[in-house]
């Protein structure tokens, strides 16, 4: 794989979604973006750039090494039916989108703490008006669900501004300072259960799927706020809509949803407690995903594990 001789790397996604023309702009001489019907020989065809693909999307290439995610994400790959058992899977894992999705939570954190919403509602109102909260920052426990690179991150950022952060892992992770690590089984429902404001980060798979849920909701304390900036089919929205017409979730940001674009006429639109954005609490570059693709694949020729590989056993 040089400038000469770049690698081919087939793009495949679905709802005439065209990475290769988004990627257009980001210079990577050492990689050949084609679209499926513009390969000539699929069999020679050894690696893919690859976004939510169609079931049938690895068939004609049989002989594909390794699928790389164009984001973090890898569940739309992992649940392919035709993705070769042998492929090694790999994703994006940017420090600096990782810092973005940082920053995006510790908006809605205080957003969420600080009661923003209400001077909106008090400018619109042309009305002079003071936040109800009080508590300091070192008053309201935050707690995180899932604790990889972004999970940190965004841990650092808060611990940084006086929170006290707890973070639910599957497993042991090094230790963060001013983090409390609460790992087992029933971490997630041990962390929701002390925290004022709640940020989603876990990854999706079969043991997060439909995680926030009822339960899940009613181990909040009354009132709490959620941040959900995982997958949308963490959450389940019939759970979600019921706690917050109750009162026991207080305020949110959802950022993910189960179907995207969100409908126009979906109810999230017009909640008076809920902060809506589009799927866009980070990003990464376009050049920094060919970057990793190139890293990657060199690797996985050199026999090594390559940098962005996923865990099939985890899902992550």
């Amino acid at each position: 794989m040089t400038e000469a001789t770049p690698l081919t790397v087939v793009t495949l996604s679905r709802d005439g979604y065209d990475i290769k023309r988004a990627m257009s702009k980001a210079h990577e001489p050492r990689l050949n973006l084609v679209r499926p019907d513009e390969v000539e020989d699929p069999l020679a065809v050894t690696c893919a750039l690859v976004w939510a693909p169609e079931d049938d999307a690895f068939e004609r290439f049989p002989n594909v090494r390794m699928v790389s995610s164009i984001a973090a994400g890898v569940d739309s790959i992992f649940a392919c039916p035709s993705l070769p058992a042998s492929t090694t899977v790999t994703r994006i894992r940017d420090d600096e989108q990782a810092r973005q999705m940082a920053g995006f939570a510790a908006w809605h954190v205080i957003w969420h703490h600080r009661k923003m919403g209400e001077f909106l509602k008090a400018q619109e109102e042309k009305r002079w008006a003071y936040s109800h909260s009080t508590d300091m920052p070192s008053q309201v426990p935050v707690g995180i669900l899932g604790f990889g690179l972004m999970g940190r991150q965004t841990a650092r950022a808060l611990v940084a501004m006086g929170y006290p952060v707890m973070a639910a892992c599957r497993s042991e992770k090094d230790p963060e300072p001013g983090v409390e690590i609460v790992v087992g089984e029933d971490a997630v429902e041990q962390v929701a259960a002390r925290s004022r404001i709640l940020v989603n980060l876990l990854p999706l798979t079969e043991d997060t799927r439909d995680v926030l849920n009822a339960d899940l909701f009613a181990k909040l304390p009354k009132g709490a706020a959620l941040v959900q900036i995982g997958r949308g089919e963490h959450m389940v929205e019939e759970d979600f809509l019921a706690a917050l017409e109750a009162g026991q979730i207080g305020s949110a940001t959802l950022d993910v949803f189960r179907q995207e674009p969100l409908p126009a006429d979906h109810v999230f639109w017009t909640l008076p407690n809920v902060l809506v954005t589009p799927h866009k609490a980070s990003d990464t570059t376009r050049r920094e995903v060919l970057r990793q693709v190139v890293e990657n694949y060199i690797a996985l020729s050199e026999g090594k594990v390559p940098p962005g590989a996923v865990d099939r056993s985890v899902g992550y």
